[in-house]
């Protein structure tokens, strides 16, 4: 193959166009034979077949999708169990929690509609490492025995397990959200039936809205993509305050009672300070990417927490917390780690963690994400740049010192290249706006001047 069919979070392309039945079901084909192999290799005690579960978003072309991938599944001796409908952490959890040999769930997150997307969880519902994609994707179209008879996969029915998800998230609490009243944006996507159930029962009063979804909706007009829904209706309805979760719901926002969004950067400011008030936050260390705001960085330091930085992408984060034995990270997104209560982003969790925080304090939302102040940060994306003449600039490195010294103390500059497109991005955090467009646009000719 001329590229690598993996991206940074599975396999995605147009459903039906670049991702095709016949490959979602090669990859599972593929896939049974790696993570089957492996996982029974590694179980103790006897099984006869290899146990995968499988899930999806609410994409009109999951529904095929769904069928290609239990059907390359359960030919290649894998007993399957069909989840139906949940985010993606539903599906992170269950792939452990029922002792599943691997996991699959079928979303395009935050994409439009017509994407759709692959991604394979190992045992204990972790993502895979690239070198494990890597055998799945050596291993497409190779020739195999197949099994028949008794040895092929059964498929059965899970539809039930949500609730066993469900009470996995209120388990975790340490405090009810009684007397909250809340409005929850389901992105018309995986959330839409669990997330306001999960808030009922832990006590809080709630008010959904994007949880109709049609297979073609989801993500339109609603979710963390599209925030402003939620800002009108909970300012209109004078709730306490709104969460919002993108398409699979690894993802959370959060907008105050008049209207201020909360972002991933906050919400991880208030959860480790309440965690480290608590002596829960492991090694009193929090991980975030190098896009974090500033004035994160800086209420951590002040607040005597540490902060690792790594490179853009949760799988990154996730990379560092396992390596360092740390249970907070995440990102600005909204893909927020809580790796005490779960193994990949989880934006039913992260709300209910962040309302018990508010209910807690018995403040509202605006004050309890105070602890916190976003610099204003100005990001530019310069396109059709060479990214090798960037990095070896010498006229760009100068206005790039140019501009720290300006900032001083007070703000940032990161220029990185993006990592799929011949593009610079150009990202200026300084404490006004108006300084942080200056500078920004300044720099961003520089990169086009020089680097063309």
């Amino acid at each position: 193959m001329t590229s690598r069919l993996f991206g940074t979070d599975g396999v995605r392309g147009v459903a039906g166009r670049d991702l095709t039945a016949e490959l979602a079901l090669d990859l599972s084909v593929a896939a049974a034979h790696v993570l089957g192999d492996a996982s029974a290799s590694e179980a103790t005690g006897r099984r006869d077949r290899p146990v995968a579960v499988v899930g999806r978003d609410p994409r009109a072309s999951g529904e095929f999708l769904e069928a290609a991938v239990v059907a390359g599944l359960a030919s290649s001796g894998v007993d399957v169990l069909r989840l139906g409908v949940l985010p993606t952490p539903a599906v992170a959890y269950l792939t452990s929690a029922l002792g599943a040999d691997f996991g699959v769930m079928l979303s395009a997150s935050h994409n439009p509609a017509p994407d759709n997307g692959i991604k394979f969880l190992a045992r204990g519902g972790f993502k895979l490492p690239d070198a494990v994609e890597n055998e799945i994707e050596r291993r497409l179209g190779e020739k195999w025995d197949r099994p028949v008879g008794a040895a092929v996969g059964r498929v059965r029915e899970a539809y039930g397990e949500a609730d066993r998800y469900i009470s996995h998230l209120l388990t975790s609490l340490p405090r009810g959200l009684d007397g909250l009243n809340v409005v929850v944006d389901c992105s018309q996507g995986a959330a839409h039936m669990v997330a306001p159930e999960a808030l009922l029962r832990a006590g809080a009063t709630v008010e959904a809205i994007g949880a109709r979804p049609d297979g073609l909706n989801i993500n339109a007009g609603y979710g963390t993509t599209h925030i402003e829904r939620l800002q009108q209706v909970v300012v209109s309805r004078g709730a306490d305050l709104g969460v919002a979760y993108d398409g699979d719901a690894d993802r959370c926002m959060a907008v105050t009672h008049t209207g201020e969004v909360v972002d991933g950067d906050q919400i991880m400011a208030i959860l480790a300070m309440a965690m480290r008030a608590e002596g829960r936050l492991a090694h009193d260390t929090v991980v975030a990417t190098v896009m974090s705001n500033l004035g994160f960085k800086i209420a951590m330091r002040d607040a005597g927490v540490k902060v690792i930085e790594t490179a853009v992408g949760d799988r990154y984060v996730l990379e560092a917390m396992k390596a360092g034995g740390y249970n907070l990270g995440g990102e600005q997104s909204g893909h927020v780690l809580l790796l005490d209560h779960a193994t990949t982003g989880d934006g039913l969790l992260t709300s209910l963690h962040l309302l018990a925080e508010v209910a807690r304090q018995g403040r509202t939302l605006a004050e309890v994400a105070s602890v916190m102040t976003r610099l204003p940060q100005i990001l530019v994306n310069v396109k059709g740049v060479d990214k090798a003449k960037a990095a070896q600039s010498a006229e760009l490195k100068a206005a790039i010192a140019d501009a720290e010294a300006e900032l001083g103390d007070e703000g940032r500059v990161l220029i990185r290249p993006s990592g799929t497109e011949p593009m610079i991005r150009v990202m200026v955090e300084a404490a006004s706006e108006a300084q942080a467009k200056e500078i920004a646009a300044r720099l961003a000719d520089v990169v086009s001047t020089t680097c063309g």
